[in-house]
Formats: structure tokens, sequence, C-alpha cells
């Protein structure tokens, strides 16, 4: 009786493993399904956005509108952002590299976090948005404008950024376009790194804090901090009042947290 009762057990015990099992290879196929399915919306989102952005005739009907903090020195919304900006009025720009899947529109809220889990639609996203640092402003215009982006397998968002490790993906990438509500720019791939966040208490370079240099002096400096680390040289130098770009994505090689990528707009 005894041995039948174990043997009773034992038979329970792997059904019952074998229903955790189960369930739980589901749950896997579940959720690996629905990544893709939020990896595909969000590209054929960005291409409906596109659309509308280079759709003449739908922006010339909408009325000229200025960004939320209605500057009163800021220069007319460029048409094709009219469209957008009705939709959602976080937009500040759109960000695209030719020959790359980068393409989006570049959001900005006062909540950092905010757009690391929320698409154009403000719907909750694992590939989140592209969106650019609060500190920064593109209106009056920050320096520097720290651009971030979800290093994303599936090479969505900033997927495909870490690909400028290799010398020669930057010499058939080496320009950003990179427009903001008022001003269209093209910009020149300067410096190309791997770096760490450092501890706030940390004496360190923190490309992350440079948004605006008070002086040539420091602003050269922060340039010969990104040039010593740059992984190669572009040849592109950079001065006093000119306007860049960062653009950061989360990096997964050893040893380093991040993948920075810098850019000076051509005038």
């Amino acid at each position: 009786m005894k041995k039948k009762k174990k043997a009773g057990g034992g038979d329970l015990a792997r059904k019952v493993l074998r229903l955790i099992c189960g369930l739980a290879a589901v749950a896997c196929l579940g959720y690996f399904a629905y990544y893709c399915y939020q990896s595909g919306g969000s590209t054929e989102k960005a291409e409906k956005l596109a659309v509308v952005k280079d759709n003449d005739k739908v922006n010339e009907m909408l009325p000229p509108t200025v960004h939320v903090d209605e500057v009163e020195e800021a220069p007319p919304m460029l048409d094709e952002f009219n469209a957008l900006y009705l939709k959602n009025r976080s937009i500040v720009g759109w960000i695209r590299i030719e020959g790359t899947s980068i393409d989006y529109p570049v959001m900005q809220s006062s909540n950092e976090d905010y757009y690391l889990d929320h698409n154009f639609d403000q719907k909750k996203d694992n590939n989140g948005s592209i969106f650019i640092d609060s500190d920064c402003s593109i209106w009056p215009r920050s320096q520097n404008l720290i651009i971030y982006g979800h290093n994303m397998k599936s090479g969505k968002m900033f997927g495909t950024l870490d690909k400028y490790k290799d010398k020669s993906y930057w010499e058939k990438h080496p320009l950003i376009g990179f427009d903001t509500l008022y001003e269209k720019g093209e910009y020149q791939v300067m410096y190309v790194f791997n770096e760490v966040v450092h501890e706030e208490a940390e004496v360190a370079f923190k490309y992350y804090q440079f948004v605006d240099a008070n002086s040539a002096q420091e602003y050269k400096s922060n340039m010969d901090e990104m040039a010593a680390m740059s992984l190669y040289d572009t040849g592109v130098e950079s001065y006093y009042g000119d306007s860049l770009i960062t653009l950061s994505t989360c990096d997964y090689s050893e040893g380093s947290e991040r993948f920075v990528v810098v850019a000076r707009k051509v005038d």
C-alpha cells in the first residue's frame, strides 16, 4: 500500500510539473509573439508618421503653430510638422540616417522616463521612442542636443546605431539628418565611442551632461575629451558656436554601458 501511494504521488507530481512547463512554454511563446508584434508595429507606425510628415497638401491646410512653450522669438514651425504636432505636441523633430532603419519622430518630455516605453501615440510600447534630454532646448537652441533611443535587438529605434563602431560603416553613412520643428539640419559624424555612466559624485567628463559650454575654452575641453575616446578619427572638427547632436543608446559589450555618436551641423 505504501509503495502504491508513493507511486501515485510521483505520477501526480510529474503531471503537475508537465503542466507548469507547458504553461511556461505558452507564456514564453506569447511574450515572443507580443514582442514581434510590437516591433513590427513600431516600424509600421513610423512609416505612417513619415507619410503624414511629408504630405505637403495636408500640412499646408493646417494653421501654423509654435511649440508648447510659445516662445515669442521662435520662428514659424516648419509646415511638415503641422499635422504631427496636432497629433502629439511632445514632438520636437525628426531624425533619419539615409540607407539605415533610423527614420523616426523625436519626442521630448519633462518626465525623462516617459518615452522609454511609450510611442508617438502615447501608448505603452517596449520599443519606446527616440527622445531628447529634458535639459536640452530646440528653441532657443542648446549647443548640444542629446538624443536617446533603445538599442533594440530587432534593429528598431537605435538598434543599428552601434554599427558605427566599424569605420567602414561611418564612411558609408557620414551624415545624419535631424530637423527640429523650426529648422532643417544635416550633421557630420565626428566622434564615435563607448562610455560608462559615472557615479554622480565622480569627477569625470560626462558626455550626457554636456548641453551648453560657457566659453570657447570649455567647449574645446569637451571636444578634446570626446576625441580622445573616439574609436577612430573622422577628420571632422568643431568649434565654439557650432550646433551639435549626440546620439546615445545602450551598449551590450563588456565593460561598457553606452554607445555614443556625436555630430556637428553642416553650415
